[in-house]
């Protein structure tokens, strides 16, 4: 939207959700957005970038950093994660932090709100998320909870799955923004990259239904993306990496077939991002304990 001068202050800035790993911060980024830009997974850790989601409205404009989860980290993956995430919170102007209305308040939140006053500069939101899944009294109790843990400048309970209180926290957090030009063009809903949101929407496929310490071992690259001459083809080209030959077999599949079905539930939300039919080959490879190998991490993104 384009501010206009004669009517209240047009207002854009960045927020960042924080808070454990799976509290629902993708996806109340997607619901606020009203796209996704973000995968989820109930998988912890699904996050590995800062994503910037872009929400507009006539009194500002909102931009959303979707962080990975702050967590206790076991490998040099981990490490840089969570040093984005120190670096993400020290260019915001607002922070919310997100805590499930499903789960009490545990050591977890407490870690994470203390870490809060090393950013001085960003104003504290307190998100209660999942309330759709949890009772009024239970969601009240909550609120007590998270009320004690510091003086916030807006407590609020929301439900990315229904919406409840989704525009109310869009105003709210606008309103906490200061005085801008837009910072980004009208039409925009993310500044990720088409390669990026290919490699994410195969990775959450690869995600589904893998156990243990699988997740933390998938990467995901796009190679070539290329249009098959006269034809509305595209022809798109993936590597998943895992860190083990054993992790490679559960990947493809017997026959093949877990690959088959990662391609097809990947290949619709291409087709969908592209407006284009879509041939997608997916390779997987080993690329040796990538998650400690600095060498590595940095070829695969990181």
């Amino acid at each position: 939207m384009t501010p206009d001068s004669t009517s209240t202050p047009f207002r854009a800035g960045f927020v960042s959700f924080v808070g454990r790993p799976n509290v629902g911060k993708s996806t109340l980024t997607n619901a606020l957005v009203g796209e996704k830009v973000a995968i989820t997974s109930a998988k912890p850790q699904t996050t590995r970038r800062a994503i910037r989601g872009i929400v507009h409205r006539d009194s500002g404009q909102l931009i959303i950093v979707d962080t990975p989860g702050i967590h206790r980290p076991r490998t040099l993956l981990g490490e840089r994660l969570n040093d984005l995430v120190q670096a993400t919170l020290g260019d915001v102007d607002v922070i919310g932090f997100c805590v499930p209305a499903t789960e009490k308040i545990g050591p977890g939140d407490r870690f994470i709100n203390t870490q809060l006053d090393d950013y001085p500069r960003a104003k504290k939101v307190a998100i209660i998320t999942k309330v759709d899944d949890a009772s009024s009294a239970h969601v009240a109790e909550h609120l007590v909870e998270v009320q004690q843990l510091r003086e916030w400048d807006l407590i609020i309970p929301v439900s990315a799955v229904d919406g409840f209180q989704l525009t109310q926290l869009v105003d709210e957090l606008v309103a906490l923004m200061p005085e801008s030009e837009p910072l980004y063009p009208e039409d925009s809903v993310t500044d990720e990259s088409i390669d990026d949101r290919i490699a994410e929407y195969v990775r959450e496929a690869a995600l589904e239904g893998v156990h243990e310490e699988l997740p933390h071992s998938i990467a995901v690259t796009v190679e070539d993306r290329i249009p098959r001459g006269d034809s509305d083809i595209v022809d798109v080209y993936v590597n998943i990496f895992v860190e083990r030959d054993s992790q490679k077999a559960i990947i493809i599949g017997k026959g093949g077939s877990r690959i088959r079905d990662v391609g097809k539930a990947a290949r619709v939300q291409i087709e969908a991002l592209l407006g284009t039919r879509v041939f997608l080959s997916v390779r997987v490879k080993v690329a040796k304990d990538w998650q400690r190998d600095p060498k590595l991490l940095g070829r695969l993104g990181f």
